[in-house]
C-alpha cells in the first residue's frame, strides 16, 4: 500500500488546471463602482463569512431596524401633545426594562457564537493531512496514523473524509453507509469500507479538526504547503517566499497611465503568485507604521505591525487574479497600497518560482514541466476530492 503526503496529492490535483493567469480578466474578483454586495467568495472560509453576514447579521439588523422604526412611529402618533395632552408622570416600568435588557443580550449571544467560531478558524492555521492509498483488491480495511497533538486528535466522524477514485473519476463516501471508522481518539484510525475496492482504485483520506465550509460543502482544511511573508511599508508591500529560497520582491501600485481605469489603484507592478487548491500561510509585519493585509475574496484581513509577526491563512478554490488593499489608515498615501494575488496551477507556480529564483541569482528549484508528470498519476484518485466538493 502506497502513502503519499498532502503536498504531492494536491500537486496531482492541480496539475490538470488551466495555464498561468488564465482568469486574469475576471471582473468579479475586484470591486466595481456602484456595487454594494461583497466580492464573490473564492474560498470555503469566505463562503462562511458570506453566510454569516447574509443569513444571520442582515436578518437581525433588518428586524431590529423595523421594530425600532415601528416603535418610533407609534410613540409619535400615540404620545404627541395633541393625542396625549396630559402626560403620565412615572419613571420606571419593570417589564419594559427587563425586555430592553434581556432581548439585546439574547441577540448578542446569537451573533457571538458563530462569529467566535469564524474568528477561531481564521486565527488557527489548519493542520489537516491527506493520505492516498492504493487498493490491492483484497482488503477493505485501511489504517492510518492519528499523529496529531492530543488536543487536535481525530476523535469524531466529522474529522475524517473519505473519497474513492479510479481512472473513470471519483466519489465522496458517506460515513455509516459506505464506511465505518474505528479507533477514533487513539493513535491509529481504521477506515473499514462496506465494499472491497478493486485493485488499482485509490482511497483518498483527509483527517483533521480544521473544518471549513457549511453543510454538504464542508471540507477538512489541510496543513499549509507554503508560507507567504508580507511586509508593509509606506507605500507598498515587500513579499518573500521562505520555503523557496526566501527570494523577495516589492509590489507597488501601478501608475494610472500604465493600467486601465477599472484596475487603477488595484493593480500592482508585481503580483503575489500562489498555487490553487493549497493552504497558504500568510505572515505579516511592517517596517514603519501599522498596515493591514486584506484580500476580501478570501475573507482575509490581518494587521501588519512593526516588530511583531501576525499570521493567517487562505486556500483559493479558483484560479484568477484577486485584489485587495491596505485596510489600516496608515498615512497620506494609504490608498496607494493595493494587493494583487494571482492564483495559478501548480506547474505554473513552479515555473514562476524558478524564474524568481533565477532573478535572485539562485538555481531553479523545480525541473521542467515534465517534473510534475509523476504527480499526474494521482489525478485519478485526487479527482475524487474535486468531484465530492
Amino acid at each position: 500500500m502506497m502513502k503519499l503526503n498532502a503536498g504531492r496529492a494536491i500537486a496531482g490535483l492541480t496539475a490538470a488546471m488551466a495555464l498561468f493567469g488564465a482568469a486574469a480578466a475576471e471582473t468579479g474578483y475586484r470591486p466595481v463602482d456602484g456595487d454594494i454586495a461583497m466580492l464573490p467568495a473564492a474560498s470555503k472560509l469566505a463562503e462562511e463569512v458570506h453566510f454569516f453576514h447574509n443569513l444571520i447579521l442582515m436578518p437581525i439588523i433588518t428586524v431590529i431596524s423595523l421594530i425600532v422604526l415601528a416603535l418610533l412611529l407609534w410613540v409619535m402618533a400615540r404620545y404627541n401633545s395633541k393625542a396625549n395632552p396630559v402626560p403620565r408622570k412615572f419613571s420606571h416600568n419593570t417589564l419594559v426594562e427587563i425586555i430592553w435588557t434581556g432581548v439585546p443580550i439574547i441577540i448578542l449571544i446569537a451573533i457571538a457564537l458563530p462569529s467566535f467560531e469564524l474568528l477561531f478558524k481564521e486565527d488557527v492555521i489548519p493542520d489537516g493531512k491527506q493520505i492516498v492509498a492504493d487498493a490491492d483488491g483484497a482488503t477493505n480495511v485501511f489504517t492510518f496514523d492519528n499523529d496529531f497533538p492530543a488536543s487536535r486528535m481525530v476523535a469524531a466522524d466529522r474529522h475524517v473524509q473519505v473519497f474513492l477514485g479510479n481512472a473513470s473519476g471519483g466519489v465522496g463516501l458517506t460515513p455509516g453507509k459506505d464506511y465505518q471508522l474505528e479507533g477514533l481518539g487513539s493513535p491509529k484510525v481504521s477506515v473499514k469500507l462496506a465494499q472491497t475496492p478493486k485493485a488499482g482504485d485509490r482511497l483518498v483520506v483527509r483527517m483533521g479538526r480544521s473544518l471549513v465550509g457549511a453543510g454538504d460543502n464542508r471540507e477538512i482544511a489541510l496543513a499549509p504547503t507554503m508560507t507567504l511573508k508580507a511586509i508593509g511599508f509606506q507605500w507598498g508591500w515587500t513579499y518573500s517566499y521562505p520555503d523557496f529560497g526566501d527570494f523577495e520582491f516589492t509590489a507597488s501600485m501601478t501608475p494610472k497611465e500604465a493600467t486601465t481605469p477599472e484596475l487603477y489603484r488595484f493593480e500592482t507592478d508585481n503580483h503575489v503568485v500562489v498555487p490553487v487548491g493549497e493552504t497558504i500561510r500568510v505572515v505579516t509585519t511592517a517596517r514603519d507604521v501599522i498596515h493591514a493585509w486584506a484580500l476580501p475574496n478570501m475573507a482575509i484581513k490581518i494587521d501588519a505591525v512593526p516588530g511583531r509577526l501576525n499570521e493567517t491563512w487562505f486556500k483559493a478554490d479558483k484560479e484568477g487574479v484577486y485584489y485587495g488593499q491596505c485596510s489600516e489608515i496608515c498615512g497620506v498615501r494609504h490608498s496607494a497600497m493595493p494587493i494583487t494575488v494571482e492564483v495559478v496551477s501548480r506547474p505554473a507556480f513552479e515555473a514562476w518560482v524558478n524564474a524568481k529564483r533565477v532573478e535572485s541569482g539562485m538555481e531553479p528549484m523545480f525541473g521542467a514541466i515534465a517534473s510534475v508528470e509523476p504527480e499526474s498519476k494521482l489525478a485519478d484518485a485526487a479527482s475524487a476530492v474535486s468531484a465530492a466538493q
